[in-house]
């Protein structure tokens, strides 16, 4: 008997029996739900990352205009005759 056949048949508890469809579609949604809430743990802090590294480039991107800018400002004298 092949030890993966085995393993399925014990966890579908009929040892010894073979693994019917039922078996593989309800082990199938038992790991889908598992990775479904496994996965909306992570979406809600990789938005909150996304949001925070945003924020931080758009302050980088700001800073480094700026400072641009005053690298090439014109200085105007204004003198009295």
């Amino acid at each position: 008997m092949n030890t993966a056949q085995t393993t399925l048949s014990d966890a579908a508890g009929k040892p010894g029996g073979k693994v019917t469809r039922a078996d593989i579609e309800d082990k199938f949604r038992e790991l889908q739900g598992d990775l479904t809430s496994a996965a909306e743990g992570v979406k809600g802090k990789a938005m909150l990352a996304g949001g925070v590294l945003a924020v931080i480039l758009l302050l980088v991107v700001f800073l480094a205009g700026r400072r641009a800018g005053q690298k090439k400002s014109t200085v105007v004298e204004i003198r009295r005759l």
